[in-house]
């Protein structure tokens, strides 16, 4: 961890946390797993307080999620003008933000996070109902928030080390998402179709 990072989670611990948070969830790239981890390491030593790190992470990738979803719900009636290939596309991703958003909503808070941003966006575009995506979303960052903060709290001494690792592996995570979905599209896009 840089000193100037670290200077900066111990002195704006809480309000780092929050505002980080909030901006992740919008894409917007800022260290948020090496302060989160941070902010856990300083409260294992009593520099912060590890229960205000928690409810201002939580509050924080909350408030980002509500944001995301409701810009994409703003941006949906731009969406539901296409025409022909893309209006079949939506239509797809409406049918499986139904079937399978809830798991996709949740999935995407912690195990492959770097795609939350967008599976926000897409859940509010789609239609997705807010009280099922708020409801995943609330589960999802609970989970999230005690992974970074408790890694933070019990490896306080090894934080870059485990950042690396958590930082590798949700990234792999994502990264193979994003290829087998890549692949499924490839796959349905070689097979003939049959009209009838």
């Amino acid at each position: 961890m840089t000193d100037a990072l670290a200077d900066l989670v111990i002195h704006h611990g809480v309000l780092l946390v929050l505002a980080a948070t909030f901006l992740s969830c919008l894409a917007v790239p800022v260290p948020t797993s090496l302060i989160m981890l941070s902010a856990g390491a300083f409260s294992a030593g009593d520099d912060l307080s590890l229960t205000l790190c928690a409810l201002a992470a939580l509050a924080g990738a909350l408030a980002g999620d509500q944001a995301g979803f409701a810009l994409g719900r703003w941006s949906s009636g731009i969406v539901t003008r296409a025409r022909g290939r893309a209006a079949r596309l939506l239509e797809q991703a409406r049918a499986l933000t139904a079937r399978r958003g809830g798991m996709a909503v949740y999935l995407s808070r912690w195990l492959f996070s770097p795609l939350g941003p967008y599976v926000n966006y897409i859940a509010g575009a789609t239609g997705m109902a807010w009280v099922r995506f708020t409801f995943w979303a609330v589960l999802g960052e609970g989970v999230w928030v005690a992974i970074y903060l408790g890694a933070g709290y019990i490896f306080a001494d090894q934080i870059e080390a485990v950042a690396t690792i958590l930082s590798n592996a949700s990234g792999a995570a994502a990264g193979l998402v994003v290829t087998a979905g890549l692949g499924l599209w490839l796959w349905r896009q070689s097979v003939p179709r049959q009209d009838g």
